[in-house]
């Protein structure tokens, strides 16, 4: 409101200066005297001024009335005038509106109508770094990956746009199954922009696919220092890249290098199970027994595993059962209650003839947690002590339909493996398989092998139920197990 009464007393005083001006120039006395030719003009002093301004406004107006000729004859000639900058900017205009509508119609899955849009702007608009990149999109979408291909070669040419033409590259080539130059293509938009997490992805994949393990290090740690991971995340897949790199540590030719690779993945992660055997064996050929036994301890004190026992056992190969049953202690009492432990005690036990031993060891697992496992060696027990073969088939008739118990199973797309292995088979996932009990669903067999313990005889009564009846069939027959058929694991 103040800046209107401001505005409002300037246009007065304004108004009030003119007309004072014009009553001091009426009052003023003369005047002026033009003469041309025979005609003589005599003006006074307000009338010189209106005449002066009437002039000023004539000569400004002839002055753009010669621009403006010049303006049209430079056109003429072909140079840029405001008349070209008015088309110019048309085309810009109706250019940049069907980038727009080409960017809504891929947006909203017309991929079609987006690449007709596409096309239009790279007709009137000379800018290939956006509708090139557009077409390349759309043409993708379309499915017409030789267009999409050509838009991104051509988006090659320009520094700006290189990185994205070799990442459209990049993903035309994975969908192809073209790994090898899909590879190539990585590392060199990894070497454009080392920092990129999605190209970091790639290409740590790529160079785990095709075993490049040290170049798999190198980009791991590249993602550590672009803060992509956690340290501790980086120190366990750092752990599985370097056991890679130590996988032929047990052959013949394997160099120091490769069994130092496997201590020092072992280093990394001391609970990665894999990479804790590997290190065990590169210390039992360097005859280093003691540090190679540590090192299964640590191991099974974070999670007891099968593979770890078979890599004690092999610290002392020639050792009978007896004398392997007393160097067990030493991993058997680091978690007794687990398990695994149980079960390895009980198959310990088995080879040392001590049945019910074995049967104590085992306790109710074969009840409480059956598992292919548990229940062959309720079977072997069975027959050691000289159940009747209807007993023991009983057994083995439930262990062909139990569950195998824990196996490494991915944690993305759930596949079972036999082995451990860095990369899934199945998802392609990298460092998801643990050690854990598989998703099983119940229903009947298609083979019926559910009905096997009716053909074959049934498995014993719980424990709780048939404990005066085993003491029976021990008592009445204790020396009559037969040795050769008790079954005996290599750990």
């Amino acid at each position: 409101m103040l800046w209107s009464l401001l505005k409002v007393i300037l246009f007065v005083v304004i108004v009030a200066a003119l007309a004072y001006g014009a009553e001091v120039l009426m009052d003023t006395g003369g005047g002026l005297l033009l003469a041309v030719g025979n005609w003589e003009f005599t003006l006074g002093p307000l009338q010189a001024v209106i005449v002066a301004v009437l002039l000023l406004a004539v000569l400004w107006l002839v002055l753009r009335v010669i621009g403006l000729v010049v303006a049209i004859l430079r056109f003429l000639n072909g140079d840029e005038t405001a008349v070209s900058r008015y088309f110019d900017r048309n085309r810009e205009r109706k250019g940049y509106q069907a980038l727009s509508d080409g960017m809504m119609a891929l947006a909203s899955g017309e991929p079609r109508l987006a690449l007709s849009r596409a096309q239009k702007a790279e007709k009137y608009l000379a800018k290939p770094e956006l509708t090139t990149l557009l077409v390349a999109q759309a043409a993708e979408a379309v499915g017409d990956t030789k267009r999409a291909g050509d838009a991104y070669k051509a988006l090659l040419g320009d520094d700006r746009t290189r990185f994205v033409g070799i990442r459209g590259l990049l993903k035309q080539k994975l969908v192809e199954g073209d790994t090898e130059t899909a590879l190539k293509l990585a590392e060199k938009a990894f070497a454009m922009k080392p920092r990129h997490a999605e190209t970091q992805d790639t290409l740590l994949k790529l160079q785990a696919e095709h075993a490049d393990w040290k170049g798999a290090r190198a980009t791991l740690g590249a993602k550590l220092k672009a803060g992509e991971l956690p340290r501790d995340v980086y120190r366990r897949r750092d752990a599985v890249l370097a056991l890679q790199e130590a996988r032929g540590v047990l052959d013949d030719s394997a160099s120091i290098e490769a069994r130092e690779a496997a201590i020092e993945a072992n280093r990394l992660s001391p609970d990665l199970i894999p990479a804790a055997a590997m290190a065990a064996r590169s210390l039992v050929a360097k005859s280093n027994k003691r540090e190679a036994t540590r090192v299964l301890v640590k191991a099974w004190r974070m999670q007891p595993h099968p593979d770890l026992a078979a890599a004690f056992a092999e610290i002392e190969p020639e050792e009978t059962p007896t004398q392997r049953l007393k160097r067990f202690k030493v991993l058997t009492s680091v978690k007794p209650e687990d398990e695994q432990t149980r079960l390895l005690l009980a198959e310990l036990l088995l080879s040392a003839e001590d049945f019910p031993a074995a049967r104590r060891a085992l306790g109710d697992l074969a009840e409480r947690h059956p598992t292919q496992r548990s229940l062959a060696i309720m079977a072997a027990i069975e027959r050691g002590e000289g159940a009747d073969d209807a007993v023991v088939r009983g057994w083995m008739a439930r262990a062909m339909t139990a569950p195998r118990g824990p196996q490494w199973c991915c944690d993305k797309c759930h596949a079972i493996h036999g082995q451990w292995a860095p990369i899934c088979d199945n998802c392609g996932g990298f460092d998801t398989l643990s050690w854990r009990e598989a998703t099983e669903t119940t229903g009947p067999s298609p083979t019926g092998t559910e009905l096997m313990p009716l053909i074959v005889g049934q498995s014993p009564a719980p424990p709780s139920e048939a404990a005066d009846e085993e003491a029976e069939i021990i008592d009445a027959d204790p020396a009559g197990t037969d040795a050769e058929t008790a079954p005996k694991r290599s750990h």
